[in-house]
């Protein structure tokens, strides 16, 4: 009988630490995976943003007297390999020079698509403001998450490491001039 009882007590605390365990590893996919999900969002919003530029870099080109070419930087970004984080400053440049350029041209202000276009990446702006801030959220409860014992047992085991934030900032390694502006 006594046999029994250890036997049975060791399946109960055996199948506990199973509870425990799968709940653990499901709460850190799960928190995976809402990352994921809107770092999807954020590049599809950069991408509709990207082409939203170009559009308006057209427009200006047919509008606009003097040949300048104020995109091309801006154009060659598809060719380029760049973080989320780049490609996000890089666009809120050319947005800038695309602000400029309707403030200050009259001819601009008349064009309703470029109109439209401005909108529009002001939308897109938001979203991505809101993407961000969701992406950094969820990284920071991750990260607090697998750092815990015994979150962090699991996530060594699976392979699972801390997240960077969205600037790429690693706030787990010992480079304290990895701040960018």
């Amino acid at each position: 009988m006594e046999m029994f009882t250890i036997m049975l007590l060791f399946i109960i605390l055996f199948g506990i630490i199973a509870i425990f365990y799968i709940a653990i590893y499901n709460h850190v996919q799960f928190s995976k995976t809402k990352i994921e999900k809107v770092e999807s969002k954020i590049d599809e919003d950069l991408r509709l943003k990207f082409d939203l530029i170009l559009k308006a870099d057209g427009i200006i080109k047919n509008t606009l007297k003097n040949k300048k070419d104020y995109f091309k930087e801006f154009r060659n970004l598809r060719d380029e390999k760049i973080s989320n984080f780049d490609l996000e400053r890089k666009l809120k440049e050319a947005e800038n020079i695309l602000d400029t350029l309707y403030d200050d041209n009259k001819e601009l202000n008349k064009n309703e698509i470029l109109i439209e276009i401005i909108q529009d990446l002001k939308v897109a702006d938001e979203k991505i403001v809101a993407g961000i801030s969701y992406y950094n959220k969820h990284v920071s409860d991750l990260n607090a998450y697998i750092r815990k014992f015994p979150n962090n047992l699991i996530a060594k085991f699976h392979h699972i490491k801390p997240k960077p934030f969205f600037d790429g900032k690693d706030m787990t390694d010992t480079d304290i001039e990895d701040f960018k502006l």
